[in-house]
């Protein structure tokens, strides 16, 4: 793993005040990647959306459960020591590696605590969770399939490399930023001209529709607008 940059306050609480869309809008805007990358697709849901905006850094594992036999707990013990030397706030980032994704929950009230606890405010997940009345009450963030009832074998296989969620690449460290839209990955060298990028996307939806809801709409005004 790569050392850990110096967390950037500023950012995470500039983050926490923009929506999921408009930050992908604005990405969008300053042209970084294709469109078509970067974000998770539905299958990856907010269970938690009235807990607001989770902006954090990803901890990354790989998770395999559906092989028989107890797990070595050196492994948990390295990705919670890996939560713990995270830049913060961290978001846990586990994909599963097993045959039967459906079927494991990945996180449960007691790992959630303990990922509290090493500052940690979410977890994201291409399986399922559980607990969710406690979880919830933690203000822990889910971003997950579903829930299911049993965690199966849950073995941690590899701690600190990078991952996927269905198809949404995520590295050790990445920025994330979810909310009940939907999650993104947050490129570094965005975040200076985010601000502004931001302003733009929110300017140019403003004044459209201002357009839209206001007593002088017409189609050929609309066109105006839209090609203008």
């Amino acid at each position: 793993m790569q050392p850990a940059p110096e967390p950037d306050p500023s950012s995470i609480d500039y983050l926490q005040t923009v929506d999921t869309p408009t930050v992908s809008n604005a990405i969008e805007l300053l042209g970084l990647r294709p469109r078509s990358e970067g974000f998770a697709p539905l299958h990856v849901r907010c269970l938690f959306p009235e807990l607001g905006r989770m902006v954090g850094y990803a901890v990354t594992a790989h998770v395999e459960s559906m092989t028989q036999g107890q797990p070595d707990w050196n492994m948990f013990l390295n990705l919670y020591a890996a939560v713990a030397a995270s830049p913060k706030p961290a978001v846990v980032v586990l994909q599963e590696i097993g045959p039967h994704p459906e079927y494991a929950a990945h996180c449960g009230e007691v790992m959630a605590t303990i990922f509290t606890r090493l500052g940690a405010i979410g977890l994201v997940t291409d399986c399922a969770i559980r607990d969710i009345p406690e979880v919830r009450a933690m203000k822990f963030r889910y971003f997950a399939r579903g829930a299911v009832a049993s965690h199966a074998y849950a073995h941690i296989v590899r701690v600190g490399i990078p991952v996927q969620i269905h198809g949404l690449a995520i590295r050790p460290q990445d920025l994330l930023h979810g909310d009940e839209n939907g999650l993104i990955t947050v490129p570094r060298e965005s975040l200076d001209a985010l601000p502004g990028a931001v302003e733009r996307v929110r300017s140019r939806e403003k004044s459209l529709m201002d357009f839209v809801r206001g007593p002088d709409f017409t189609f050929d005004g609309l066109r105006n607008k839209i090609l203008e």
